[in-house]
This record gives C-alpha cells, sequence and structure tokens, in this order.
C-alpha cells in the first residue's frame, strides 16, 4: 500500500498473465465482474441453497455490493448490447428486491441500494 493512500496498489501483473487477460474480450471480463458481484451480493442478502444462508446475512456488505453493481451495469449498458445489458439490469433487480425483502426496515422508494442510479424497485 502506498503510504498517503488507503487504497493498495495492484500488483504488477507477470507476462503471462498479460497474454492470458489480453485474449478475454471486454463484455466476458464486465459480464464476470458483475456476477461476482451479483453472487456475492446474493449471499449477503442471507439467498443460498442450505440452511445457513441466513447466518451469511450482512446487509451492509450487500448494500455496498448492489451499489457497486448498479454503478457497473450502468456504465457497461451502453458498451455490452442489449441481450447482455438486459440480463444484467434483470439479475441487478433480482438483488435489489432480494435486499429489500431481507430489510428489516425498508428503505423508501428510490434510495434503496443502487436506486440513485436505477430508479425505484418493486
Amino acid at each position: 500500500m502506498d503510504e498517503h493512500s488507503s487504497i493498495p496498489s495492484a500488483p504488477e501483473p507477470d507476462a503471462a498473465a498479460v497474454r492470458d487477460i489480453a485474449d478475454v474480450p471486454a463484455i466476458e471480463v464486465i459480464t464476470t465482474t458483475a456476477l461476482h458481484l451479483m453472487s456475492a451480493a446474493a449471499v449477503k442478502c442471507g439467498l443460498g441453497a442450505d440452511e445457513e444462508s441466513a447466518a451469511h446475512r450482512d446487509l451492509d456488505e450487500a448494500r455496498k455490493l448492489i451499489s457497486a453493481l448498479a454503478g457497473l451495469v450502468t456504465a457497461a449498458a451502453p458498451e455490452v448490447g442489449n441481450q447482455h445489458a438486459r440480463l444484467l439490469r434483470d439479475g441487478l433487480r433480482q438483488v435489489q428486491l432480494a435486499f429489500r425483502e431481507a430489510s428489516p426496515v425498508p428503505d423508501p422508494p428510490g434510495q434503496g441500494p443502487g436506486e440513485k442510479l436505477t430508479g425505484p424497485v418493486s
């Protein structure tokens, strides 16, 4: 970490890693990143296949992940094409709704995670 910043600096990639990432289309990097954010948000909302899912619930963390996902989806939509953008928006909406259902005190419409970018979710 830089002594003047709280943000860690990116590690220098080795030549093999650069060659590998150079072969990956941007749309794949964007959608993979979105899916990771979406999955993490779902887990933090307490969604999961097992009975212990509620133990992983952390709505503060879910809010951060959903907000980041909303930013990515909003910014990437014009770049990824209509079909991918629609799928990403649908996934985002699902985790926003899951957050709303999991929250003991729901946010007012338009104030939930990512809703400043997406509009109210209902």
